[in-house]
């Protein structure tokens, strides 16, 4: 009896979208098959991989914006088994030579999974860390917002009529806004056609907002240390290392930090790789410019911290000072350290880890 012949094996790209998801199977050999299009539901998702299994053994499928409009895509695919890889959109040049299309895309980003030129793994997005990234999100932005409301407050103070300026201009912040929540602005509208009137109100309304805001993020920063303590209490003993840059970086890594291969990998991630910056007779490397921002700020916090509360990062910068090195530079070399420190506990959470904060 003849044996059925093997199923050939495939890739998969998909070019995502708010509502719909363009999908394209080609061969390993890079012959391009068939493409179609599917909605970004449950359902949706459901038969886009079933159309994709009908064409032969998928070797991975390359999904474009696997943080934003491809997320659910990538849970639903992960959930069965099938390797995912995160394609960023084509360059503006390639789009230039070859034009643009969801069809075209969704092509682009399975042929980009066997040309090798896309080899990130995607964030999980299904445990406790997703859940930290969502209320870091929101806290991130309510700080923002009061820091605009303070911001606003002192400007009003400033274009204020003379007697309310004089009253309020010389305060700190919060004593600020506790005397615009004083204020008792006429309850009558027309009065408010008064400057003076219209301006306590104005003061009167943003003191409000701060407070609501502080107190929103207060809240979020109780279930924060509960979930960071929940998920990774051992980056909590790290020195300078509080709740709130815990979850910074722990969104950054996701639910999945085996995705981060190597020590490298993690500190180009977090824009924390020596860039080099020679010319001549000089070397020298540069800060990255690169990497996630936030976490590179919060690794800037941590360094900061221990330059004042620990001896032997103080002791570092003497020594690195006094061999030429400017301060910039000093730090440039301490957050690469500190990303070395985090990504040991991060990739071994059950390993006994040695302080390597200025260790080297």
């Amino acid at each position: 009896m003849d044996k059925k012949p093997k199923k050939q094996r495939i890739a998969g790209g998909v070019d995502t979208h708010s509502g719909t998801h363009h999908a394209a199977v080609v061969l390993l050999n890079g012959r391009r098959l068939a493409d179609a299009e599917f909605p970004a539901t449950t359902a949706g998702y459901a038969d886009l991989l079933t159309w994709m299994h009908s064409f032969g053994r998928l070797h991975a499928i390359g999904v474009e914006g696997t943080g934003s409009y491809g997320a659910g895509l990538a849970r639903h695919l992960r959930g069965h088994g099938v390797r995912v890889v995160e394609v960023n959109r084509p360059d503006r040049r390639q789009r230039r030579a070859k034009g643009k299309s969801d069809p075209l895309d969704a092509y682009a980003a399975a042929e980009a999974v066997l040309a090798g030129r896309a080899t990130a793994v995607p964030k999980a997005g299904d445990g406790i860390v997703e859940s930290i990234r969502a209320l870091h999100l929101v806290r991130a932005s309510a700080v923002k917002a009061r820091t605009a409301c303070t911001n606003e407050m002192k400007a009003l103070v400033i274009t204020a009529p003379a007697q309310l300026r004089e009253h309020l201009r010389v305060r700190t912040a919060a004593g600020l806004v506790q005397a615009c929540s004083r204020l008792q602005p006429p309850q009558d509208l027309a009065d408010l056609a008064d400057p003076a009137a219209g301006v306590a109100a104005a003061l009167r309304r943003l003191a409000t907002r701060y407070q609501a805001l502080t107190t929103e993020i207060a809240d979020a920063d109780k279930q924060l240390a509960v979930l960071v303590k929940q998920a990774r209490p051992d980056l909590l003993t790290v020195r300078g290392v509080g709740v709130e840059t815990a979850a910074q970086v722990l969104s950054t890594c996701g639910d999945n930090p085996d995705r981060l291969y190597s020590e490298a990998a993690f500190a180009s991630l977090c824009g924390v790789s020596p860039v080099p910056a020679s010319s001549g007779k000089t070397t020298r490397h540069r800060l990255s410019r690169g990497g996630d921002r936030q976490t590179n700020r919060a690794l800037y916090m941590i360094v900061i911290t221990r330059l004042g509360h620990d001896s032997r990062t103080r002791a570092y910068v003497a020594r690195r000072t006094a061999e030429g090195l400017s301060k910039k530079e000093i730090i440039r070399c301490l957050k690469r350290y500190v990303a070395r420190e985090l990504y040991k506990i991060l990739t071994h959470p059950r390993a006994k880890i040695k302080d390597l904060s200025v260790a080297a």
